[in-house]
């Protein structure tokens, strides 16, 4: 009987180790099991296709930065500044603006990320407000006559202090390419407020609003921005 107990003995403190070691196993397997991790914090960046204008086009210059900082899952608050000269160079009038622009709302993302993604395709809204100067350097007195045409007035006639507001709906991606870093693209519908138009003289362009119309108070717009992301928290 005592070396049947000893034996018994014996066996249950070898199983003890073993019963220890495949708990810890599972425990480690659990722990494995990988996590959605959601990083918040200020994204930051330019508008790349403006600085390309600027590089390439003759009659414009100008730059936008912008950023947007997650509040919630899918929310975010975004903002954009920048500043604009455009020329405007027609066969009966030519013109120069420039002004600055600042444009505020909020971002939701539309898009259900895979586990270790953090890309967006988004819907915002944006109010935005530009400040900025108009100045008519030429015209052509319209006439029905063709017989005699009239000169072309070479005149300096500046419009300082206009102001104009709008509405943007925008829809774009943003696209993780590298840890931390995004390229995005994206396409804006304006519907102008308000203008402050110059005395017999009209806003041919807005800073960040775009060129207007005479019958419409509707525009358009693109983006092409790098931005990146300095990470706050994570949850």
């Amino acid at each position: 009987m005592k070396m049947k107990h000893i034996l018994l003995f014996s066996i249950s403190m070898l199983l003890v180790p073993v019963s220890m070691m495949a708990q810890e196993t599972i425990a480690s397997k659990t722990d494995s099991v990988p996590k959605r991790v959601h990083k918040y914090g200020l994204r930051i960046g330019a508008d790349l296709s403006k600085l390309a204008r600027t590089a390439f086009e003759n009659d414009y210059s100008g730059f936008e930065v912008l950023g947007d900082l997650r509040f919630s899952k899918r929310f975010y608050a975004a903002a954009e500044f920048g500043n604009e000269t455009r020329e405007w160079d027609e066969e009966n009038l030519t013109a120069t603006t420039k002004g600055s622009y600042i444009k505020l709302g909020a971002d939701f993302n539309m898009y259900n990320n895979w586990l270790g993604m953090n890309n967006a395709i988004y819907a915002g809204l944006r109010y935005g407000l530009a400040s900025f100067s108009q100045e008519l350097t030429g015209y052509r007195v319209f006439t029905s006559d063709i017989t005699f045409p009239t000169e072309f007035i070479v005149t300096e006639q500046k419009f300082n202090g206009l102001t104009a507001s709008w509405v943007e709906l925008q829809v774009g991606v943003k696209t993780e390419i590298v840890n931390n870093l995004y390229l995005s693209l994206h396409l804006e519908l304006k519907r102008l407020i308000s203008d402050d138009k110059p005395v017999n003289f009209d806003n041919l362009i807005i800073p960040g609003f775009n060129r207007t119309y005479d019958f419409s108070d509707y525009g358009a717009g693109y983006g092409y921005s790098i931005t990146y992301l300095i990470p706050i928290i994570k949850k």
